[in-house]
């Protein structure tokens, strides 16, 4: 029997869920403040609309889970309404944008008893998923340096309605590029100290950075660094990760960290990846490895199993908590 899932937020990535939704499980009720977006998707999926979060909540009886799909800044009030109406959740990156909103969200999820996800669907990229297997299994021995590049391109037009507000948006390593800080946690682990360096260029009209550079001194030793731009001529170039270890070097790269670029391992072959996702299309501009189907794959098997493995809140809250002491290191 199908679960029966709700969506709130019907833009382009509530759609992408829906879509995903709709293979594993029922997208039973949708809900959007501009009446059409909820409409148009609530046709398309047979699902009952709403305009009202709070009437969504209300009405419906046989609802497991809600997806939140809503601007960065309101995840973390409609998480709290959907755990305590006893839903769980699975939130959108970022999981929020402050460790406080984050921590509230944690709390009600332990007074509901329900459980709450954060979607991290580049962890399911193939070369992801090989330099975690290197990296758990110590093959490339003491790890001494890495770089992060992000170089993506989001145009003057990109940046309508909440997207480029402090309190909605709340920063470019938020929305454009807190997989990468997700996956510095998952890979290399906790930061101990960081310095940062944040500029606007090249647009006037929002609240926040649109390039930076960051040195990091990790608690396992490492050091390394992270530069990003939303600046890059045009489109996106960039998006990699390199590991320098004393038993090998490997770069992810492409411009979503979809390709084994570089690969010198001590005694192993270069692996013959399975061919990743494509990259999500948005019209002028790309957004990052699209993985939802097997993020919700992975959901169903969590909410069935305690023991399986997957993006857990406390998780997304450390990618909050890091991106958080970059925008207050001076």
């Amino acid at each position: 029997m199908h679960k029966n899932f709700a969506i709130i937020g019907c833009g382009r990535i509530g759609w992408r869920h829906a879509e995903q939704i709709s293979q594993l499980a029922n997208v039973k009720a949708v809900c959007d403040i501009v009446p059409a977006k909820a409409n148009d998707l609530a046709t398309h999926y047979k699902a009952t609309p709403y305009h009202q979060f709070e009437e969504l909540l209300a009405a419906e009886q046989n609802l497991e889970l809600v997806s939140i799909c809503t601007p960065n800044g309101l995840h973390a009030p409609h998480a709290i309404q959907a755990l305590h109406a006893g839903l769980h959740v699975l939130c959108e990156k970022p999981l929020c944008i402050s460790v406080t909103e984050g921590n509230a969200m944690l709390q009600a999820a332990k007074i509901a008893k329900r459980k709450l996800f954060v979607v991290k669907q580049n962890r399911y990229n193939p070369p992801v998923i090989v330099l975690k297997k290197l990296l758990d299994e110590r093959k490339l021995g003491e790890i001494y340096s890495f770089q992060i590049n992000c170089f993506w391109n989001r145009p003057v037009e990109y940046y309508t309605d909440w997207k480029g507000s402090k309190k909605l948006d709340g920063g470019t390593l938020f929305t454009q590029f807190s997989h990468f800080i997700d996956l510095l946690y998952w890979l290399l682990g906790d930061v101990a100290t960081l310095k940062k360096i944040t500029a606007n260029k090249a647009h006037p009209a929002i609240e926040f950075e649109d390039c930076g550079a960051v040195l990091f001194n990790m608690t396992n030793g490492a050091i390394g660094s992270l530069n990003y731009t939303v600046n890059s001529f045009e489109k996106n170039m960039e998006g990699s990760f390199t590991v320098f270890g004393e038993k090998g070097t490997v770069k992810i790269g492409g411009q979503y960290l979809n390709k084994l670029e570089y690969f010198n391992v001590a005694g192993m072959e270069t692996p013959i990846l399975e061919k990743g996702s494509p990259a999500n299309g948005y019209g002028y501009y790309q957004g990052s490895m699209s993985n939802h189907d097997k993020v919700y794959q992975n959901l169903l098997m969590a909410l069935d199993d305690d023991s399986h493995v997957f993006a857990s809140a406390a998780e997304g809250l450390k990618t909050v908590e890091i991106i958080e002491r970059i925008y207050n290191a001076s």
